[in-house]
């Protein structure tokens, strides 16, 4: 298996557990030039779930992701976006 592809099933296991609606969630790797960016998408109304008090879920999920992606050498970033 790919890394990154490891990386979105990763970030796509984890927001699905968070939110009350997991069919609405989905990821879409953007390959970049030093990086590659997940974009993580969710219904609007679990929004506050992954993104949580002062975004410190976001950030829990960022560093869960790229301490794995750093195992296999990656550089991985998260956008959530609406």
């Amino acid at each position: 298996m790919e890394a990154g592809h490891s990386m979105k099933e990763l970030l796509l296991y984890i927001a699905r557990n968070l939110v009350d609606d997991p069919d609405a969630v989905s990821v879409t790797e953007v390959p970049g030039e030093q990086e590659l960016t997940l974009e993580l998408r969710v219904a609007s109304e679990d929004m506050g779930k992954v993104i949580g008090r002062q975004g410190r879920i976001a950030k829990e999920i960022r560093t869960l992701v790229r301490s794995c992606a750093q195992r296999t050498g990656q550089r991985v970033s998260i956008d959530i976006v609406d």
